[in-house]
């Protein structure tokens, strides 16, 4: 381990050209995707009502490289290539013997990772045609990155974001807003969906697969005036999402190391495959031995708890039916829960990674994330979104156990957002106000029982 810098920069030169495809090295990932109604195969012209065709293309695609259009690489210059920083502070208050490097992608305009998929999915739509896009946010990251892609290419943006966070978040909301977005809380009275939630309950806090329903029909509705941007999840997102691992890799050869482990939080997936998926390439085609590990929170066990089988990907049943690890559609994560990464299912090409052993997973509690989260922060300066904060409890417990074997290890995350506007979250932890929280088993199990009944043949199914 020679490395003696601090930050490792790259420079406009630099800016990857092209988007790696985990589908090229692993193509049994690309896997089946169906109606929600009749529980086909779904067709391209279906999946043209929600999402332009490049997208769609890009999707199915097993090429291992696709081509980074210049107008996105040009927008990508405001803020890419992003930092990677070696937390030398947090390492001597580990008192630990490993090197921990985190790939900081909190200086884009919009704060978070999110801008990379954003801002190619605003330029495809409009390259088509799209006259406006809808989606949904959680913790607002999401929407906040669409709302600036939107007002880069000229596109109206409509938001719906999941009434818990819009009132524990109205900053989220207030940044969307000055970007030009209209944001609605979720479940609204402007949907078909919204409406017969809210006469059932009133004070429905809502969820990131109703939102989801929301924007998917508001979509639908628009006689192909508007399209429906998706964060995460979806294999063209986690492409998109590959130019942070790209960097990363040449950074590390910048610092002159490698990393033992890569670590991500994982709600949808998108950012944990943005780093680590350029990692597992390296470790399919150069026999490297890189661990790989997703970190997901107690209250939203997707991957830890969840059951790997065909699933709606939203609420109402309208969005298409995925192969993935799932707590059930119906999911609704408890209000207490501060920490993000509220999805019930999960990106379905990580969800293959992860039955096949090429990655690892862990939940963390709450309580434990935030204090990881406020020991970064008094260390290396910098407030985590709460979301990002799970990784960095999972590289703290790494680090932690690397002292106690006497093991130099060197452990790379990302650190996919900054907290500035997550503050009230900060604060509940601050007055004590927060508490663990583990999904019960028993609401898992019912909400299982709603799985939608596919039967394909077992090689359609893998």
């Amino acid at each position: 381990m020679n490395s003696q810098h601090t930050k490792f920069l790259l420079n406009d030169t630099d800016l990857p050209k092209q988007w790696y495809n985990i589908a090229g090295d692993v193509p049994e990932v690309i896997t089946p995707v169906l109606h929600p109604q009749t529980l086909e195969l779904v067709t391209p012209d279906f999946l043209n009502v929600l999402f332009p065709m490049e997208l769609i293309m890009q999707e199915i695609s097993t090429d291992r490289y696709i081509d980074i259009p210049e107008e996105v690489r040009e927008v990508y210059k405001l803020y890419r290539p992003t930092p990677l920083i070696r937390a030398r502070r947090l390492e001597k208050a580990l008192g630990t013997p490993a090197h921990i490097y985190y790939k900081y992608e909190g200086v884009s305009p919009s704060g978070s990772h999110k801008p990379n998929t954003a801002i190619a999915q605003a330029y495809y739509n409009k390259k088509e045609g799209t006259k406006a896009l809808t989606t949904e946010t959680g913790a607002g990251q999401w929407g906040s990155a669409l709302s600036l892609a939107g007002s880069f290419f000229g596109m109206p943006v409509e938001v719906y974001m999941v009434r818990v966070s819009y009132d524990l978040k109205p900053y989220r909301r207030v940044l969307m807003e000055s970007f030009g977005a209209e944001v609605y809380p979720s479940p609204t009275e402007r949907t078909e969906y919204g409406r017969s939630l809210l006469a059932a309950d009133p004070d429905n806090p809502g969820s990131l697969g109703i939102a989801i329903s929301e924007a998917v029909e508001a979509a639908v509705r628009s006689n192909g005036e508007k399209k429906y941007s998706l964060g995460s999840v979806l294999n063209h997102v986690l492409t998109h999402q590959s130019v942070i691992g790209e960097e990363a890799l040449k950074q590390m050869d910048l610092a002159g190391e490698y990393p033992d482990v890569v670590i991500g939080c994982v709600g949808g997936g998108s950012n944990f495959a943005g780093i680590a998926y350029p990692f597992l390439r390296e470790n399919l085609r150069e026999g490297r031995q890189t661990r790989l590990v997703a970190v997901e929170p107690t209250a939203t066990p997707t991957l830890t708890k969840g059951l790997y089988t065909f699933d709606y990907g939203d609420t109402a049943r309208m969005a298409p039916i995925l192969k993935m690890f799932t707590l059930g559609h119906s999911f609704i994560p408890a209000p207490i829960h501060a920490g993000g990464l509220r999805y019930h299912g999960m990106a379905p090409s990580l969800c293959r990674l992860y039955d096949q052993g090429y990655i690892e997973a862990v939940a963390v509690p709450q309580v434990p994330t935030f204090e990881a989260a406020l020991q970064f922060t008094r260390a290396e300066g910098i407030l985590p979104a709460p979301e990002s904060a799970h990784a960095i409890r999972a590289a703290i417990d790494e680090a932690l156990d690397a002292k106690e074997k006497g093991e130099e290890r060197v452990i790379l995350f990302n650190l996919s957002g900054h907290g500035n506007f997550d503050l009230s979250s900060y604060q509940l932890y601050l007055a004590g106000k927060l508490e663990n929280y583990a999904y019960p088993e028993e609401k898992i199990r019912a909400a299982l029982k709603e799985l939608p009944q596919v039967q394909m043949a077992p090689a359609a199914a893998d």
